[in-house]
């Protein structure tokens, strides 16, 4: 087989699985409903992907791949203060998390908790994931310092951990409430750690 569209299959497979299982979890999606839906034979799932785990590794990997590389667009390469960046990731992050398309959603949060405990390999990709995430978000405030935007803040890494972590349990919370309350009180919240003036 061709290697090329041997990769283009195996990537259309992850693409087509991520909203089906950003919408059920994990555990919940059968490899036939993943597969129907790529509309590529169940027999040939293992040429691809030696098991469901090894399968939830390489989506987790993609995930964030594309995560980060958005996230880049996002804090480095948009116009603007660092601290105008920022806070338009946070903006982001808000209006994808309350919108009811569950291809926008969230994937540590969607499987974090559920995978964490199946699967060490899984576990071990979420948190490599999440700390680029983290790394980046520290790079961007660390640049907001530089640049006097966000002068007040002494500890990048710090300042950049504490807030992916209130915005990922806000997230949580978001799912339970469904009210967007959650997330609002999150930028208030960042816009204060951040010695940023409140918005009205």
């Amino acid at each position: 087989m061709n290697a090329t569209p041997a990769v283009e299959v195996r990537q259309h497979i992850l693409d087509t699985a991520m909203p089906i299982l950003l919408g059920k979890g994990f555990s919940a999606v059968g490899l036939n409903e993943i597969l129907a839906a790529a509309g590529v034979p169940k027999g040939s799932f293992y040429h691809y992907f030696g098991s469901k785990e090894a399968f939830g590794e390489a989506l987790l990997t993609s995930y964030f791949t594309d995560y980060v590389e958005r996230l880049d667009d996002l804090l480095v390469r948009q116009p603007g203060t660092a601290a105008e960046r920022l806070m338009r990731y946070w903006d982001d992050w808000r209006s994808t998390q309350c919108a009811d398309d569950p291809a926008g959603k969230c994937l540590a949060v969607k499987l974090g908790a559920e995978v964490c405990d199946l699967s060490e390999p899984m576990r071990v990709v979420l948190q490599h994931g999440t700390g680029q995430i983290v790394a980046r978000l520290a790079a961007c405030i660390e640049a907001g310092r530089e640049d006097g935007s966000l002068a007040g803040v002494s500890d990048a890494p710090g300042m950049a951990a504490t807030l992916y972590e209130l915005w990922l349990g806000a997230t949580l919370l978001e799912k339970i409430r469904r009210d967007g309350q959650p997330l609002e009180a999150a930028m208030v919240t960042t816009r204060h750690l951040l010695g940023l003036p409140p918005t009205r």
